[in-house]
């Protein structure tokens, strides 16, 4: 039985890296390899450089320039320019500046408004309280909740509009409550109290649910034996965990052991629904993932929730209707939801696009196990969060 070690959290360790520059006696075991991590790495160490302004280049990597958007933006004398890829320069950043602005940073657009380059002038905040609107990307309050314990006042944000992706705010709440920040939630505001120093401590990351959910996919297809994944925390303050709840239905079971590993287990005699309909707008990343397992195993499905998946790194509604299109399924999309109104597969000798998007490649991996002459282009996306995705998944 394959027994798999899973990359450490992406999204944790984002978080935690952003801490650890703002709080240095923080200390982090177990850190993501991914790219998006490695990026966010290289960029907090060029912060010092005495060039001026100081260049910083994320490529690819969203939620690194959404996070260090707002920390460069308190970084009093300093000047930066903050810029990405041309799908970065396509991606939305105009909330959370503006945000930012409401609070007293200097922050312009060198091109198209509302998106990347950046150009940072870093200020000492003379405000401690924004609103901001919680329905397009929870990554712009994240990025405000990671600085505000650093800021002389600490922060209130007041909430406006319906929340999307709900358990990535509560993620970056529970880590700086782990790590003895005052915080206060409700549904109108969060208040983050300041904190100048933090206790010394070591910060475990846990396996990537999200990265999890793959296997899966591939469990649920290929149904042959149990598989195991490690490290996962049953208490995980992850909110793709919720990938072991929505794969019961498609016939996988978890089972936690006291070692931090966890048991897939396909059912036996399984009979497979006819369709399938969820509610995504809090797990938006396992979109992919459900729809390519549905398509895999003949299942319809109905997902909603999904409003924010146009704003990735790419829009990932059209890529995957017209990727399953390719195939012969029968999909429809609208701003916000995906319906495989026919799952019915009549070609797989085809090539797959994955329009420089991780979770692309990933996803449609559970479909080559069942085809294998579907052709992946540009595995090596892979490297964003997984980098060695395809040894691993080879071994199911």
């Amino acid at each position: 039985m394959p027994n798999l070690v899973i990359p450490a959290s992406k999204s944790i360790s984002n978080r935690l890296l952003i801490l650890q520059y703002l709080y240095p006696s923080l200390k982090i075991n177990n850190l993501s390899t991914a790219q998006d991590s490695i990026v966010l790495q290289k960029a907090l160490s060029e912060i010092n450089k005495n060039s001026a302004p100081i260049k910083i280049n994320v490529g690819h990597a969203g939620t690194a320039m959404r996070f260090l958007t707002a920390l460069l933006s308190t970084l009093d004398g300093k000047q930066f320019i903050l810029d990405g890829s041309n799908r970065m320069r396509q991606r939305p950043v105009k909330i959370l500046v503006e945000a930012l602005q409401n609070l007293g940073a200097d922050i312009s657009y060198l091109e198209n408004e509302g998106y990347p380059p950046l150009q940072i002038t870093g200020k000492t905040f003379d405000r401690n309280a924004v609103k901001i609107t919680q329905n397009v990307s929870s990554q712009y309050i994240s990025a405000l909740l990671l600085i505000a314990p650093a800021l002389p006042n600490g922060l209130t944000i007041y909430l406006e509009g319906k929340q999307v992706s709900k358990p990535y705010v509560q993620m970056t709440l529970g880590i700086l409550q782990n790590l003895g920040i005052k915080t206060e939630q409700s549904a109108e505001k969060i208040k983050v109290f300041p904190s100048k120093d933090i206790e010394e401590q070591t910060f475990h990351i846990e396996g990537d649910w999200s990265s999890a959910s793959y296997f899966y996919g591939a469990t649920a297809v290929l149904r042959q034996q149990p598989v195991y994944l490690t490290p996962f925390d049953k208490n995980s303050i992850q909110g793709d965990r919720k990938v072991a709840d929505y794969f019961k239905y498609f016939g996988v079971t978890t089972e936690f052991t006291n070692r931090q590993k966890i048991i897939l287990i396909p059912e036996k005699n399984f009979q497979k629904p006819a369709i399938l309909s969820f509610d995504l707008l809090e797990t938006p990343d396992l979109a992919q993932t459900i729809a390519v397992s549905c398509l895999a195993m003949g299942i319809r499905c109905h997902l909603t929730g999904l409003q924010t998946l146009r704003i990735k790194e790419t829009d990932r509604l059209l890529a995957m209707k017209t990727e399953m299109q390719k195939l012969g399924a029968v999909v429809e999309i609208t701003d916000d939801s995906l319906e495989i109104i026919a799952p019915e597969i009549s070609k797989t000798n085809i090539a797959i696009d994955t329009y420089d998007d991780h979770r692309m490649a990933m996803s449609f991996a559970i479909l080559q196990k069942k085809y294998p002459d579907l052709v992946i282009n540009q595995p090596e996306v892979v490297v964003k969060s997984f980098p060695d995705f395809w040894e691993k998944f080879d071994k199911i």
